[in-house]
């Protein structure tokens, strides 16, 4: 892949839309953009067997968060609250993400 970048960031609200977890809302604690995947919060949650560590004596059955692609959300937009597509406009010299809806600048 030649080009990386994400319009989703850390701590935006997405909502997801295909998949399992088709309709749910929630914010991006991480982004990866190397695979252009996100990890949304209570959104394709997985178990996980935990081996007993010095920091968790007990060990057990974790459930964690899995990343989705970026093509499975749609941003949040702050202002009309829908799901948008996100556009770039340039001010200042500066990119910034821009609401296709509304036209309000996000972030």
């Amino acid at each position: 892949m030649s080009n990386n970048k994400m319009r989703i960031h850390k701590g935006d609200t997405v909502k997801v839309i295909s998949g399992k977890s088709k309709g749910a809302v929630g914010p991006v604690m991480r982004a990866i953009p190397e695979s252009r995947k996100v990890v949304v919060e209570k959104v394709a949650v997985a178990k996980k067997a935990q081996r007993p560590t010095r920091d968790n004596p007990s060990g057990g059955i974790m459930s964690i968060e899995k990343p989705i692609h970026v093509s499975t959300v749609m941003l949040v937009c702050p202002k009309c609250s829908q799901p948008t597509r996100v556009g770039l406009k340039l001010t200042d010299g500066k990119k910034q993400r821009v609401c296709k809806k509304c036209g309000e600048v996000i972030d």
